[in-house]
């Protein structure tokens, strides 16, 4: 009697098929959830990573500098006038400019640390090659490959900053990064300008590139370049199994259609090349042949214009770490400035301001750069941080492709508004040729209204990227 009732419940105990709407059975578990990612950490380790990593930017400034106080120089050591000396420049700065996107995929595929090394030792043997040149084609390949190595410092230092701080901080760290390379440039102004008058040109250039060996050991040795268990970024380079990897173009693509990145693009392009410009080539020339000056004073001028780049940079990246709205502004502010400013000083009767508004363009011009800098952070707001070197990439490129402009402009408009042969250049030639600067200020400007429109739009209707 007991068996059959047991038999007869077997059956029951059999599950029925399921229908494929039913719900999955509670004993399948479900997928677990990714663990939350650290936020970067700060503090002094952060610290010391971006100081490492930054002292390869500020060796690319003064290399990137070292023209604009040795311009009379090279005019005479190459036998050139002022448009075969804006080539130096405009060639430097061109490849600079034109490495930026390869050179932010580099930075997000191999990370910046390599990228880094290998900018060391281009800028190194590139200067080393400038310092022994004595005719001008052996000396415009050399500032070319000098260009190169320059181009992979800022973006890699950005990177470092973006994984190293939390993201309140970058902007503040940004400007820092920037005041830094001030640092490098009133090296070139106070120490290198004076070493070139007294050792001359060879033992002076040699002497920069061998500061590569040291920053170089620096770098190898003890930069970290995110910290302990930082997940790497997508599409990274590993050693064994290959991660996936985006194509390139289509990161590119991607980095392009964000509004953000345009609106920097425009924002680098139209608020850095003014004091650049000035800073890179022909401030020199315009304060000892058009204003009378000796080099000393000119020199004097640009040590304060460098200091005022450094004082800016501090401001600016305390007001930007505290309120992203006053990005535009600023940007508005240094634009309107530098306008009015300029246009103080080339309207001036006779072509010689007095000094007190040489020194108040100097000051307007100390802001260019880090305004500048608000472009990145559009960028780097608006774009996920897998991307975020092609990005920063896309955006470096305005203000040294305005500056190019400015300086193949200036160089051009002095040499037909002078004599032919002549080897100085007129107050008045000067003060025409200066009048370059407001075509490139016009077309960012009108650049700038336009994109401001779409990433308030944007803004308004899509979260930032994590």
């Amino acid at each position: 009697m007991s068996v059959e009732p047991a038999s007869s419940a077997r059956p029951l105990s059999v599950p029925a098929p399921r229908s494929t709407a039913e719900p999955a059975p509670p004993a399948v578990p479900a997928p677990p959830v990714p663990p939350a990612v650290a936020p970067p950490p700060g503090g002094r380790t952060a610290w010391l990573a971006w100081s490492i990593g930054v002292s390869v930017y500020i060796l690319a400034v003064i290399h990137r500098t070292s023209l604009g106080v040795a311009g009379l120089d090279a005019a005479e050591r190459f036998a050139i006038g002022a448009s075969a000396l804006s080539t130096f420049s405009i060639l430097q700065v061109l490849v600079y400019a034109a490495m930026q996107i390869p050179v932010g995929l580099l930075v997000d595929r191999f990370g910046p640390r390599r990228v880094l090394l290998f900018g060391v030792l281009l800028l190194s043997a590139g200067q080393l090659a400038f310092a022994f040149s004595s005719s001008f084609a052996p000396a415009l390949a050399s500032r070319a490959v000098l260009g190169c190595g320059d181009a992979m410092t800022f973006i890699s230092v950005l990177r470092i900053a973006a994984r190293w701080f939390p993201a309140a901080k970058n902007p503040f760290v940004a400007q820092l990064t920037g005041l830094a390379g001030m640092g490098g440039n009133l090296v070139t102004t106070v120490v290198l300008a004076d070493a070139l008058h007294r050792e001359g040109w060879t033992p002076t250039f040699t002497a920069i590139a061998l500061l590569g060996v040291a920053v170089f050991a620096l770098v190898a040795l003890f930069l970290r370049e995110a910290p302990a268990g930082a997940p790497l970024p997508a599409g990274a380079f590993v050693s064994g199994p290959v991660a996936p990897r985006p194509g390139v173009g289509r990161q590119v693509r991607q980095a392009w259609s964000e509004p953000g990145t345009r609106l920097g693009l425009w924002v680098h392009f139209t608020t850095q090349f003014p004091g650049n410009a000035f800073g890179l080539l022909w401030g020199l020339p315009y304060l000892v042949e058009a204003q009378g000056m000796s080099r000393a004073g000119a020199g004097g001028l640009l040590t304060l214009l460098v200091l005022a780049n450094m004082s800016f940079g501090f401001l600016f990246g305390r007001v930007l770490s505290r309120t992203a709205r006053a990005r535009m502004p600023i940007v508005l502010t240094v634009i309107a400035a530098t306008g009015l400013g300029w246009a103080l000083v080339l309207a001036w009767p006779g072509g010689h301001p007095p000094a007190w508004l040489l020194v108040g363009i100097i000051l307007v011009m100390g802001s260019n750069g880090p305004a500048s800098l608000v472009g990145l952070d559009y960028a780097r707001a608006r774009n996920p941080v897998e991307r975020l070197g092609t990005a920063s990439g896309i955006v470096n490129m305005g203000g040294f492709i305005g500056t190019m402009i400015t300086l193949f402009g200036i160089g051009v408009l002095l040499d037909a508004l002078s004599p032919a042969g002549s080897d100085t250049y007129s107050a008045d030639a000067f003060r025409w040729a200066f009048c370059w600067l407001y075509v490139p200020l016009a077309a960012g400007t009108l650049m700038i209204l336009r994109l401001r429109r779409k990433v308030a739009e944007r803004e308004r209707g899509a979260p930032a990227p994590a």
